[in-house]
């Protein structure tokens, strides 16, 4: 996988890069997002919420460069021409997940085929990462059906060197007649701000609002 080096010395980002990496500031934005519409299309498609969401989180992502900015494994910053999902899968027999990874193709009934057939390979092997090897260039999304959140942070040892995004789901929910989502980002301030915070939940909620256009 190609990875575009970033010329920090002419960087317009370089100031706000070095103080906040120095500070370690990390921050995360929880949103609803309305679904109401994408689960009416689901419905007649006859498809899942769960590949869809990830699908959605892959496409906002890939669309914009800062939640592609990170550091390779030699340590160099930079960025991925495009986003891989890496997703957690539940076990409801052991209550345990895996962590495993479907690439995102512009044709979602493709991508939701490649979906279903992993979690049936995967599922239920009692392995955190079954499917090997992990790409480089991978974001983590999760979903906990179990219950609804109006925030949620994760906290990372290492959280100086990862810059990627962290997307988190709930329960959905139902309020004014609308099914809502609530949908958690988790980002390094070094690569983005508040401002990318709401390209990234704008982006998922025209995504859910045109989810005839690609479904």
């Amino acid at each position: 996988m190609t990875f575009n080096r970033i010329d920090q010395e002419n960087w317009q980002r370089k100031e706000y890069f070095e103080y906040y990496l120095q500070q370690q500031t990390t921050f995360s934005m929880t949103n609803n997002i309305s679904i109401t519409r994408l689960l009416e299309n689901l419905k007649e498609k006859k498809y899942k919420l769960y590949p869809a969401f990830i699908y959605m989180v892959t496409r906002v992502v890939n669309e914009h460069r800062e939640f592609r900015t990170g550091f390779n494994e030699e340590g160099e910053l930079g960025y991925w021409p495009e986003i891989c999902p890496a997703y957690t899968i539940f076990d409801g027999r052991s209550h345990t997940f895996s962590c495993i990874w479907t690439p995102v193709t512009d044709d979602f009934a493709m991508f939701h085929a490649h979906y279903l057939k992993d979690v049936e390979i995967y599922n239920g092997t009692g392995r955190l990462f079954p499917k090997k090897p992990m790409p480089v260039n991978h974001i983590p999304i999760s979903m906990v059906p179990w219950s609804s959140f109006t925030a949620f942070n994760l906290n990372i040892g290492t959280g100086r060197d990862y810059l990627l995004p962290i997307i988190t789901a709930g329960k959905y929910s139902y309020a004014d007649g609308e099914v809502l989502l609530p949908v958690s980002m988790q980002i390094h301030h070094a690569v983005c701000d508040g401002y990318h915070a709401g390209v990234f939940m704008n982006g998922l909620q025209d995504l859910a609002d045109n989810s005839g256009d690609w479904l």
